[in-house]
């Protein structure tokens, strides 16, 4: 477990960051988070991450990127395929982008995408 300070207020982590209280995330958590993975946020970072915050609230489970292409391309008039909208969360978040917007909006740990 891991203890970190924002804005004055205590937030216990897991070792890899993820929020033990789902009601502690706040968008100040998430920026501190992003900065500590060199992450800049942006509108774009900002959609995906309150994306994920209410798919899980109204399926209390991560969406896999799967479910994210699936659902979002085709609201989204600049990506014109699926593989272009996936490059394009890719480069927002480079390693794992189902795992860093997870811990990003304060859920838990994703299962592994299958």
């Amino acid at each position: 477990m891991i203890n970190i300070f924002v804005e004055g207020h205590l937030i216990e982590t897991n070792d890899q960051g993820f929020l033990l209280n789902l009601d502690q995330w706040s968008e100040s958590y998430a920026i501190e988070m992003a900065r500590n993975d060199n992450i800049h946020l942006y509108t774009d970072h900002w959609e995906l991450i309150y994306y994920f915050r209410e798919y899980y609230l109204q399926n209390l489970e991560t969406p896999t990127m799967h479910q994210m292409l699936m659902e979002l391309t085709p609201n989204i008039k600049k990506f014109h395929n699926k593989k272009i909208y996936e490059h394009h969360i890719y480069n927002l978040f480079e390693t794992d982008p189902v795992h860093e917007l997870c811990k990003l909006s304060g859920l838990p740990m994703p299962q592994p995408d299958t």
